[in-house]
């Protein structure tokens, strides 16, 4: 997706900003640097829907974990029929990739879940593979310019490496060919 239909997506959603200059508060569409809106209207609303856990914020999952990416994604695909002998929790769902095998989310991804313009199949894999490079980005998204920063000033500094070594030389060159001698 380009920047320009970022925008056009961003703006297609409305927001209350304000106040303007007599107080009032009023709507506007998007933009990028809007916050995304919460699915749930409060706390009540978000643990009723959710077997009465409170679901986390996920725009800072990736980096709160270790494994980063991978826990996410295989948390996303790893929901699995309950193994033989083991007896269901009634209101948790089964997933090894949990800490203790029990979550209260329901899977949810499924196959052709979502429609994508360029008719890439709708996989569970492919949707959490997205949902996790999606969320790695909103857990930083400065960090691409910030790699091209630091690959600009290694550039920068491999270049002033040769000439730095050089006046090195020479102006060590006469305290290196010094004869001390003591008499």
């Amino acid at each position: 997706m380009t920047e320009q239909e970022a925008k056009a997506l961003a703006a297609e959603s409305t927001f209350i900003d304000g106040p303007d200059d007599e107080g009032e508060m009023y709507e506007r569409p998007g933009k990028l640097t809007d916050y995304i809106p919460k699915p749930y209207a409060n706390e009540k609303a978000a643990r009723f829907t959710n077997n009465g856990a409170l679901p986390p914020d996920l725009s800072l999952m990736v980096k709160a974990r270790h494994g980063a990416e991978d826990y996410l994604y295989n948390l996303l695909t790893g929901y699995r029929p309950l193994p033989a002998g083991i007896p269901p929790r009634e209101g948790l769902h089964y997933n090894p990739y949990f800490p203790g095998a029990w979550i209260a989310m329901a899977q949810a991804l499924h196959n052709d879940g979502v429609e994508y313009e360029d008719g890439t199949p709708a996989t569970i894999s492919q949707m959490a593979k997205d949902v996790t490079t999606f969320l790695s980005w909103a857990a930083e998204p400065k960090q691409d310019e910030r790699k091209l920063l630091g690959l600009k000033a290694m550039f920068v500094l491999a270049l002033s490496l040769a000439p730095a070594l050089y006046w090195k030389r020479m102006k060590w060159s006469v305290v290196k060919n010094r004869k001390i001698t003591f008499h």
